[in-house]
């Protein structure tokens, strides 16, 4: 009876870790609204564009920007796969193409875009290798001030 319930624990603990990423834009939207925090929505390429791995393993999974962005901000990925293992549902993949479409017309991969709650752009950026998670975080708030 212990492992079970130990499992169901462990699963709510990491699962809260990852809800910070919202599963669908209009979830991001919905919050952003709801909690008055901007929405930093990231382009990427999650099994082919090395920069945005880099990215991801550098800024995003850090302990520092999970702790800072799980207060500050909603997060969303528009994620442009392109293994057949991993394909998106095309509701999903329809979405980010849309999204795409209006704020990363050139395809730059990563791409880091600040929105506030009515979808306005605050700022946008890349990935630099040779920022900490902290001076990203600084480079984000700069665009909500």
């Amino acid at each position: 009876m212990m492992k079970p319930l130990l499992l169901i624990a462990f699963s709510l603990f990491f699962g809260t870790l990852q809800a910070q990423w919202q599963e669908s834009f209009e979830d991001a939207l919905e919050l952003a609204e709801e909690a008055n925090k901007p929405i930093v929505l990231v382009f990427s390429g999650s099994d082919w564009c090395a920069p945005c791995i880099r990215f991801k393993r550098n800024i995003l999974d850090s302990e520092d920007f999970k702790d800072y962005s799980e207060s500050h901000y909603v997060l969303y990925n528009a994620d442009f796969p392109r293994k057949k293992k991993n394909k998106l549902p095309l509701e999903k993949l329809n979405s980010n193409k849309s999204l795409a479409a209006q704020f990363n017309p050139h395809g730059y991969f990563p791409l880091i875009v600040v929105l506030d709650k009515e979808k306005s752009l605050l700022g946008k950026t890349g990935f630099d290798k040779r920022a900490s998670p902290k001076e990203f975080i600084s480079l984000l708030n700069n665009f909500v001030r």
